[in-house]
Formats: structure tokens, sequence, C-alpha cells
């Protein structure tokens, strides 16, 4: 088995090996992974955070060993929490990298640090704080950076930053936590998931306080939830139906 580590800030993780391929997530500085299979120009990888496969350009990433994929991944994430901050190498290059990057790995890379970082659990109110930053990022298919994301990236990497790990897609974060059977039952900080008219689950959002819900649809944006699900406030109707509640933390 190889192992690997993102040594840029933004890497596509796409689902062939091409770069015309559909963006399924995306793989940010310093996540390390298993390397599944390496061919020529691309590598088909699985990230250690969460199990998500996908393939990546064989030039935007470094081979590491298994001592030290180990060693990375059982360490607590200490991530970025600059909207954008930048690292520097041995030659003094920078690097910039996002809100959320890990920083585990500087002293592999041989790389400085200098802003802010966190490397604990935040109590669950600290959780819409954390989902503000993303507020009014555009929506992106696969994206997991204050730049573009979408939904299931946006819960991600919101609750990710505040020390908990959620799965990739809506439909496997669906699968994580208890479920509640009443809005009434929320807190702020708990995940609302909805379905289409087949009854997969497509969309999930952040639970606010006094029946709010910040998701990304468009963009990062704060709308109205009900028993029914979500009610845009511009367009005035409902755009989600409301599947089932979970308390993950």
């Amino acid at each position: 088995m190889q192992y690997g580590i993102c040594n840029l800030s933004i890497v596509p993780l796409r689902n062939e090996p091409a770069d015309t391929s559909e963006l399924v997530s995306q793989v940010l500085y310093g996540e390390v992974f298993k390397i599944l299979e390496q061919r020529k120009n691309w590598s088909k990888i699985r990230l250690a955070f969460d199990t998500y496969e996908g393939w990546v350009d064989n030039k935007q990433y470094l081979e590491i060993n298994e001592t030290q994929y180990k060693s990375l991944h059982k360490e607590a994430p200490k991530l970025s929490l600059d909207l954008v901050e930048f690292i520097q190498d041995k030659r003094e290059q920078l690097y910039p990298i996002v809100l959320g990057s890990t920083l585990n790995g500087l002293s592999l890379l041989d790389h400085r640090h200098d802003g802010d970082s966190i490397k604990a659990k935040n109590a669950k109110e600290h959780i819409i704080q954390t989902a503000f930053l993303y507020l009014n990022t555009p929506y992106l298919w696969g994206g997991k950076t204050p730049f573009g994301i979408d939904c299931s990236g946006f819960t991600q990497m919101v609750y990710k930053l505040n020390g908990y790990k959620l799965l990739r897609d809506a439909s496997q974060q669906a699968t994580q936590g208890e479920a509640l059977s009443f809005i009434e039952e929320s807190e702020p900080g708990d995940l609302a998931f909805f379905d289409n008219s087949e009854g997969t689950i497509t969309h999930v959002g952040i639970i606010m306080k006094d029946n709010y819900i910040i998701h990304a649809h468009g963009k990062v944006r704060i709308d109205r939830l009900d028993h029914s699900g979500i009610y845009n406030v511009d367009k005035k109707i409902h755009t989600h139906k409301l599947r089932v509640i979970k308390k993950v933390i």
C-alpha cells in the first residue's frame, strides 16, 4: 500500500482519472490518504478522514511512507482558522491555504505557518458561529472551501472545524447520530436532511434557533424551516422536503 499527503491548497478529487471528469470532492492542504491505484498520470485515493474515494492528478500530491501516514492519521486534526492564509517552504515560497486546511504535516513538508489554528473540540453552540464563516459562499458541487462549497461539504467542514467527524455525502451523514421526532426537539447545530421525489436524501443543512436553517443552496444562505421543509424567504416557496432531523453532538 502507498500513501500520500496533499501539499497544495485545494486539489480536485474526480470521479474518473481525467481533468474533464466530475468533481466529487476536494482534497485540502495537509490531508493524508491511501493510494488504492496508481497510473501514469492519476491515482485513485481514499481519504483518511472520511474514507471518501476518487482520483487525483499525480502532480498534485506527495508520497509519504506508512509510518508517516499512520502517525498523522492518529493525531487529532490541527486546522487552519483563517479564511485564507499562507504557508512558507524552506525556499521562502508562499502557498495559499484556506479555512479548514490540516496543519499536522507542516514539519513533514518542511513548511511554516503563522496563522490561527485549532486542535480541540468545541461546544455545540460554536457550530452556528463557525457556519457563519461560510455565509454567501457560492454553491459548488464537490466543493469544501469558502470559495465554493456543496451542502454536505458545508456541514462536514463546519463540524470538522469544531472537532467532530461527519462523512462526506448527505446520504452518508444521514446514517450518523440520533433521529429526532419533531423540529421542536432540535437544538442549534443539529442536522436536517431532505429527500427528493424518489425518497433519496439529497440535501442537508444546519438547524438554527427560532426555526431557521443555514444551508448551501445557490449559496450558503439562511432560510425558514418548518415541518414541510425549507421555505425560501426570497422565492416564497418550499425548496426542499424534510426527511429527518439528526442529533450528532
